[in-house]
């Protein structure tokens, strides 16, 4: 499964490299009526409109945040708090601070700022972090458009083999209702018995239930294909006639170690896992942050305002007390000293903004904090990312080993696919030769229906064989190229 995965990929690389002309949609096509569709086209609506295609977007997208969240760690934090309450019931005095039972407002306003100065290198290594991050999630999107882009050419490759199938069955057919006005005319002339007649229409009855199921063939590829693109309106849907031929390369005589080499390089899935390593090991880094101190500064503004009236002694004698006992007592004389009674006042609160300005305060510092033990929390999680770095360079390891043994395989089948069309080339030569001297034999006489029935089936499937030989070796041409990093469309 996994050589067979490596082999799809080439597909696509199939039909973008011999298709001079590419189109690129503007928007998303909805009428399909009339239309042909190219292969580019295809693919590039399968691309827009593509759910999976889509998450994969989004999960870039997130990634592009956490960037975004690496960098504002360096920034300083600011907050406001504001309160505005109404209390009734047994609360202080804010004169006298005694308990009371009143109804009152109050208003507080609070502003705190603050900002990491040192957390053991986090900071730092979370914005490393969140760019691998990004770069992975931008590999597994290409991987993925890879992917969506091969089944596309997947399907469309098997409505081209079906199509020409189909066409083949076609022209075979029209010369076998030749051969059965030829050889009506032998019968009527006594040349042949009725039997060869009887034969060949028997012969064409048969190509003809042939090529009612080629054309479902047809049928039922395109709409593989329609609803692989999430066309609703597949009835009207039909791909551009076209032809392929074998491609001019050298890719089959270079060294399969020259190919593996590339493909390291180039192959999305090899870049993904290589990725999975680094973010493997920046995990431990931002964990052993953990071991080290971090101090932080902070600022904080506050003041409050009240609508509580307040009680003010005045400078006024009270003329009905105007002295009071203040509690002293003289030594020599035991008196009690007497001290002024000044009439008291109730005034209205401060207006409000003088409140806040005499009101207001304001605190700085440096706080630093010592991890000295955390049940073991710290070593753990350093433990556990060691363990998932392993895990990610054995994953890589493997990779690399399915990859090579996708490569080797590859570059076995393209040379064996090679031979194979090279050898269905000669067969269909040879047995459109044995053809034609059978029906020249036919013709004057020499040999019945069976044996020209007989060397017509041959040719067919001859001809039938070399249709997939030749799009397979095309197809074993283009896994190499893949492999060798030849991609004529960038994502």
């Amino acid at each position: 499964m996994k050589n067979n995965k490596y082999y799809i990929i080439a597909l696509v690389q199939l039909f973008f490299s011999f298709n001079l002309i590419a189109q690129e949609l503007e928007k998303p096509i909805t009428n399909t009526e009339q239309k042909k569709w190219t292969l580019e086209e295809c693919i590039s609506y399968a691309l827009e409109n593509n759910i999976t295609v889509k998450l994969s977007e989004l999960d870039l997208d997130l990634a592009d945040i956490s960037k975004k969240d690496a960098y504002g760690n360096y920034l300083p934090s600011l907050n406001f708090n504001t309160n505005n309450q109404w209390v009734r019931g047994l609360t202080q005095n804010v004169t006298s601070g005694i308990l009371e039972q009143q109804i009152t407002r109050n208003f507080s306003f609070n502003g705190t700022s603050g900002v990491t100065i040192f957390q053991g290198l986090a900071n730092l290594r979370e914005f490393q972090r969140a760019k691998i991050e990004k770069l992975a999630a931008q590999y597994n999107v290409n991987q993925i458009k890879d992917n969506i882009s091969l089944n596309v050419a997947n399907s469309y490759l098997q409505i081209l083999v079906s199509k020409q199938t189909l066409e083949l069955l076609k022209e075979q057919n029209e010369v076998t209702e030749e051969q059965i006005d030829l050889t009506q005319e032998l019968v009527d002339s006594g040349v042949v018995p009725e039997g060869d007649l009887l034969e060949i229409k028997a012969q064409s009855a048969d190509e003809q239930q042939q090529i009612t199921v080629a054309e479902n063939d047809v049928q039922v590829a395109l709409i593989a294909l329609a609803q692989l693109l999430l066309i609703k309106d597949y009835e009207e849907f039909d791909i551009a006639d076209e032809d392929y031929d074998i491609p001019i390369t050298d890719i089959i005589e270079r060294d399969p170690k020259e190919i593996l080499q590339r493909a390291k390089e180039e192959r999305y899935e090899v870049l993904v896992a290589e990725q999975d390593v680094e973010l493997a090991k920046k995990d431990l880094q931002l964990s052993k942050s953990q071991y080290y101190p971090s101090i932080s500064g902070f600022f904080n503004y506050n003041t409050r305002e009240s609508d509580r009236e307040r009680i003010t002694q005045t400078n006024t004698l009270d003329p009905d007390n105007p002295f009071v006992e203040s509690g002293l007592i003289v030594a020599n004389s035991g008196e009690s000293v007497l001290s002024p009674n000044f009439l008291l006042e109730t005034i209205s609160a401060d207006p409000f903004f003088d409140q806040l300005r005499n009101n207001d305060g304001y605190t700085i510092g440096i706080q630093m904090n010592i991890p000295v033990f955390n049940g073991f929390s710290v070593r753990n999680q350093v433990q556990r990312s060691k363990v998932n770095i392993m895990r990610a360079e054995y994953q890589l390891e493997q990779t690399e080993l399915e990859l090579e043994s996708s490569v080797y395989q590859a570059y076995l089948d393209a040379r064996g696919a090679a031979r194979t069309y090279e050898a269905a080339l000669k067969s269909v030569e040879a047995q459109q030769l044995a053809y034609n001297y059978a029906e020249s034999r036919f013709d004057v006489g020499m040999s019945n229906s069976v044996d020209l029935t007989q060397s017509k089936f041959r040719l067919v499937n001859a001809e039938n064989n070399l249709i997939q030989a030749k799009y397979n070796y095309i197809f074993r041409i283009k896994v190499l190229e893949l492999f060798f990093g030849i991609r004529p469309v960038e994502y």
